[in-house]
């Protein structure tokens, strides 16, 4: 193996570690609130853990990946990397809820840089074949970590403190920092300052921002029809079109509109977020049924929901070893379809439906999931030029987690409307009216994965 070789191989094993400690950290908290919330006596401000972690990561992920276009991969993620790290210190030494909030919030913003930074590095030092392999790989992590992280929170809840959950960050950091730095070595041609479009990220932060936050609040903290909640989509719709006037006419706009004019992009993109509107409804709906109209335990419904973590990675892995052989829009297609026939399974559950049928549309789900993803991230990576390979990246984040906001928020204004009383009929028929929209979900998502432009000529640097 040449010095060149080691060395990319020592980068993507930090880089792995960056992103483990990254997916992990959702997974790892869900399971210390209890513990968090008897600490620091907050009960009312909990779903701010996640929901302060969730709004910035949304807002600086498309902002990194265009810094990283600008100034370089390696100094992005360094930012990113420093952020998360002091944020983690920061939370595990909080002493009130208010003070984890905040603390949360710079957590989330180094979190913003990581994923597509990390994701845009391993697009620039691998190319054709093993891109696609290395990427299967690297989203992997997500589904590894949604296994482990329950386990590894338990752990140090019940044997040392919740506030280790945070800590443990800090050695792998540091793994992190000493082989990326050590071992990356970058050419990159940095922009001067006057080039960057301040304009365009205050406005875009402005305009996400409120309407994360009518989403993250509404139905719960306000009414969807209180004037806090109008205001706030009122104050998104206007800095959103202001934001995409100046995106027209900056010399480096923070989210070029052109990614948006090409089909290898938009159309992943728009698959990105449908599905990950799917992935959102089943894992936040399946746990209620297994427990609320089967009758199981927490601990099972939770484990339950492992086949799809399982499925998802060993679809990830086998579309990335094999989609310059059949092409990458075979197999997000092959995905849709998986996904869409998951949600249909999904819709004929009931109440005398077996644990069986609930694990089988598990891994349907979570391997069409798998057959949609790497291929679609090595699409995006191929047809973007090298210049606007991290802001191409970072927009793929971007969607995929407003998906997921944006589904949770519509799926709960609806369960709203039908469950009155927490009985077993009424959550059943929420439940099923949630199903059917998944199933609506799933049928436009196979209608958009139709529109995938097909390859004439493919080459081994092209997916599709």
């Amino acid at each position: 193996m040449s010095q060149k070789q080691t060395n990319r191989t020592v980068v993507t094993i930090g880089l792995l570690s960056a992103l483990f400690i990254g997916a992990l950290d959702s997974t790892v908290v869900t399971t210390a609130t209890t513990s968090i919330v008897k600490d620091l006596q907050g009960l009312s401000l909990i779903g701010w853990i996640f929901s302060i972690y969730t709004l910035t990561t949304c807002v600086t992920t498309p902002i990194f990946g265009k810094l990283a276009d600008l100034f370089g991969r390696k100094s992005i993620f360094t930012i990113g990397l420093s952020l998360f790290l002091i944020g983690s210190v920061l939370c595990g030494a909080a002493e009130t809820m208010t003070q984890l909030i905040w603390f949360r919030a710079i957590q989330g913003i180094g979190a913003g840089a990581l994923t597509p930074v990390i994701f845009t590095i391993i697009g620039d030092m691998y190319t054709g074949e093993q891109r696609g392999k290395v990427q299967g790989v690297l989203s992997s992590m997500w589904s590894i970590a949604g296994l482990v992280g329950p386990f590894v929170g338990g752990y140090f809840v019940d044997t040392i403190s919740w506030r280790w959950i945070f800590y443990m960050n800090i050695p792998i950091s540091i793994i992190s920092f000493v082989l990326v730095l050590g071992f990356m070595h970058e050419k990159f041609k940095k922009v001067s300052r006057s080039s960057i479009d301040y304009l365009g990220a205050l406005t875009f932060t402005i305009s996400i921002s409120s309407l994360l936050l009518a989403l993250l609040t509404g139905g719960e903290t306000y009414a969807w029809d209180s004037v806090a909640i109008v205001v706030l989509f009122a104050v998104a719709a206007v800095f959103l079109v202001i934001f995409l006037y100046i995106e027209t006419i900056a010399k480096e706009p923070m989210l070029p509109l052109s990614l948006f004019r090409e089909r290898r992009l938009t159309i992943p993109y728009v698959l990105g977020f449908f599905g990950f509107c799917i992935v959102a409804g089943v894992t936040i709906y399946i746990p209620l049924w297994i427990q609320n109209v089967m009758g199981l335990s927490a601990t099972l419904s939770g484990l339950m929901l492992m086949p799809m973590s399982l499925a998802w990675p060993f679809a990830s892995n086998l579309s990335g070893r094999y989609m310059f052989r059949f092409g990458a829009r075979r197999f997000m297609l092959l995905g849709t379809i998986m996904v869409a026939c998951g949600a249909l399974w999904l819709f004929t559950l009931h109440e005398g439906s077996s644990y069986w049928n609930v694990i089988g549309l598990l891994v349907l789900i979570g391997f069409g999931m798998g057959c949609i993803n790497t291929p679609a991230i090595v699409t995006i990576q191929n047809s973007a030029a090298d210049n606007m390979r991290g802001v191409a990246t970072s927009t793929n984040s971007f969607m995929g987690t407003l998906g997921q906001t944006v589904a949770v928020a519509v799926f709960g204004m609806l369960f709203n409307r039908i469950v009155v009383e927490e009985v077993p009929s009424q959550m059943a028929a929420g439940m099923h009216a949630i199903f059917i929209l998944l199933v609506a979900i799933a049928l436009v998502k196979i209608f958009i994965a139709g529109l995938l432009p097909k390859a004439s000529k493919v080459k081994a640097a092209e997916a599709v």
